[in-house]
């Protein structure tokens, strides 16, 4: 049995190794266009593996395209000429701004035959579930941004694990998939503290964190700065009852927020970076002039889309902090 080609030593997993090697053996002349493979049985035998890994190196190839199951017989050639398609799966938490920013250096950065299907699970569990679930089998790489959701090992584990990339958040039972994340929680301390002669003018430093989607480590880090350097903090849910004064400086995680309180100092007379000071979160070019320009501590985007480029391109997987940094605009 010449097709397939199996090393132990080699690192890859097994099923992966059977879809190369069935490639190489179409390369190489040894299969054609209606060849019957090898029986599943078969192939367990002749590599010492289990069921369950051929058959989803099999389910792969026929999921391509490129072998035929008939019923009673086995498995056929069906298109030789076809290399693997490389499609991917990207499964973000929502559409906004951000995640535009990444996907369109995402795209601008993979190889243009690469198709990639993007879909969004609105922070519903459920939904999150059935897309893993209805992409199994059908793509070379998955994409998946758990967000706000916890305990997802069990339907990750339904996705070939050398094809799946964590985004976004690094999740404690997803720690043995590659990963491109943000350290919400350093991202906040690194920024304070780039910022604290700045931060020094002002009396009081309040965060707006409205919870929920929001990570709670960027609340986290916020109190630990406060603590540290020993300076008069509030946090806030909302800005409903808020009225900023002089001398206080804001936080804002949530850009409904923001709005409201630049609204809220041009009513009450108050100049942003001499009276008030505001911090937003992710930036965008609208941030670039509103206001004068808001200051913000914010993870590169862009960056992010390249990485994640770059790594389904050389398969080069591992985990990596994307970059974060404070921007100084006018409001600081």
């Amino acid at each position: 049995m010449d097709i397939f080609f199996i090393d132990d030593a080699a690192g890859v997993p097994k099923y992966r190794q059977l879809i190369n090697s069935f490639y190489a053996s179409l390369e190489a002349g040894r299969l054609q266009r209606g060849d019957r493979l090898p029986s599943l049985n078969e192939v367990c035998a002749a590599y010492s593996l289990s069921r369950d890994t051929v058959l989803q190196a099999f389910n792969e190839l026929k999921s391509l395209g490129v072998i035929l199951a008939v019923p009673g017989k086995g498995y056929y050639v069906d298109r030789p000429e076809l290399r693997p398609e490389r499609n991917v799966f990207l499964l973000f938490d929502e559409l906004n701004v951000f995640k535009e920013d990444i996907y369109n250096a995402f795209l601008e950065h993979l190889n243009k035959e690469t198709r990639v299907d993007i879909f969004f699970h609105h922070f519903n569990l459920r939904v999150y579930h059935e897309q893993i679930m209805n992409a199994a089998g059908k793509y070379s790489d998955y994409i998946l941004m758990p967000a706000t959701f916890n305990h997802t090992a069990e339907i990750t584990a339904r996705l070939p694990a050398d094809r799946v990339i964590i985004l976004d958040r690094l999740k404690p039972e997803l720690l043995t998939y590659p990963c491109i994340y943000q350290d919400f929680e350093a991202d906040v301390l690194d920024g304070l503290n780039e910022a604290l002669p700045l931060l020094l003018r002002y009396k009081k430093l309040i965060m707006v964190h409205p919870g929920g989607k929001e990570p709670e480590e960027r609340l986290t880090g916020f109190r630990k700065f406060c603590s540290t350097h020993n300076l008069s903090c509030n946090v806030l849910r909302n800005t409903d009852k808020c009225k900023p004064a002089a001398g206080e400086i804001y936080l804002v995680v949530a850009d409904r927020h923001l709005v409201s309180l630049v609204k809220k100092c041009g009513e009450a007379g108050l100049v942003l970076g001499r009276d008030v000071g505001l911090i937003s979160f992710n930036d965008t070019v609208l941030k670039e002039v509103v206001a004068g320009g808001i200051t913000t501590i914010s993870t590169d985007f862009r960056e992010l889309g390249r990485l994640l480029a770059r790594m389904v391109e050389t398969r080069t997987y591992r985990q990596i902090r994307n970059a974060s940094g404070l921007i100084l605009r006018n409001t600081l």
